[in-house]
């Protein structure tokens, strides 16, 4: 009744209101959370014992995983959006994954994070290594053991020889503890999020995507080879449009479609991405063929949407 009551209330409130509470309880909860990660992460650091990191990994993951289902809460109590999804039923808790999706907003976080709790491990994003200074929140990130990635460029590698080779060894440094325990590693493997600026810059050949970068995936694959068990392909698409994050809070996203393809990660995936040439164009034609199978589908998407209006 009361809920009921809530959901009619909403009716009237208008949006930026919405979206100013909503922003209040994200922020309450974040820094809720925040606290005992940082105190937690520090006793973490100030013990390197297997054993003892792990159990704090194992508690740090169930305090992040609380946050995400908060957020979830705060969503369902302040907006009404609908996520339309399929190929849910495929994935499982006590599996490895590799998870991939197209980029378009900051909200795809929140709806991956909202959409994937408590069907795989929790999310650990790629995140950029500079980032690990980041005030508080680069000691969470460390402590929930986000990856920090350190990338060369070919024309920086061609200056500097000596640091051929240090891009991967990071990337399986920070890689090797997730082969302990079930976890979902998370790559936007766009790089950045679409807009029509950057795709004409690109001159991309997808008309709804940017271009793919096979080179991050392909270092996790070479990392985590033998433990990473399957490939979970996301597709998000906004039927109204591309929105802000304020857009989400304010409950003006009503509906999210998605698409979820999973496939195994056999042999023909796993390789030598630095050092075998073969190898690495096989794995980059595979990652394309993907994104041109993306393509299509957020343009049935489309579709659907302009049938539906």
């Amino acid at each position: 009744m009361l809920i009921n009551f809530w959901l009619f209330m909403l009716n009237f409130l208008p949006s930026a209101v919405i979206g100013c509470f909503s922003l209040l309880l994200y922020i309450l909860n974040t820094i809720l959370w925040l606290i005992p990660i940082l105190i937690f992460s520090l006793c973490k650091a100030l013990v390197p014992l297997p054993l003892w990191q792990k159990t704090f990994s194992y508690l740090l993951d169930q305090m992040a995983t609380n946050w995400v289902l908060f957020n979830t809460f705060n969503q369902k109590l302040f907006t009404k959006t609908k996520i339309k999804v399929t190929g849910l039923e495929k994935l499982k808790m006590k599996d490895w994954y590799l998870v991939i999706s197209n980029h378009q907003s900051w909200v795809d976080i929140l709806v991956l994070q909202r959409l994937l709790h408590g069907k795989i491990p929790f999310l650990k994003f790629f995140l950029k290594k500079e980032l690990i200074y980041v005030p508080l929140l680069g000691l969470a990130w460390w402590a929930l053991d986000f990856p920090f990635m350190k990338r060369y460029s070919q024309h920086f590698l061609k200056k500097n020889p000596h640091l051929k080779g240090k891009d991967i060894e990071t990337t399986k440094k920070a890689c090797a503890k997730f082969k302990h325990k079930p976890v979902s590693v998370m790559n936007f493997i766009e790089g950045t999020r679409f807009t029509a600026d950057k795709h004409k810059k690109q001159n991309s050949p997808f008309k709804r995507l940017l271009k793919p970068k096979a080179g991050g995936i392909g270092f996790v694959l070479q990392a985590m080879k033998g433990n990473l068990s399957k490939v979970v392909n996301v597709t998000i698409y906004y039927p109204a449009g591309i929105p802000t994050f304020f857009d989400f809070l304010s409950g003006k996203v009503q509906q999210v479609n998605i698409a979820i393809e999973t496939q195994d990660i056999d042999e023909s995936l796993n390789g030598d991405y630095v050092n075998d040439r073969a190898y690495k164009i096989q794995f980059q034609k595979w990652v394309n063929q993907l994104w041109l199978d993306k393509d299509k589908k957020m343009l049935q998407f489309e579709e659907n949407a302009n049938k539906e209006i």
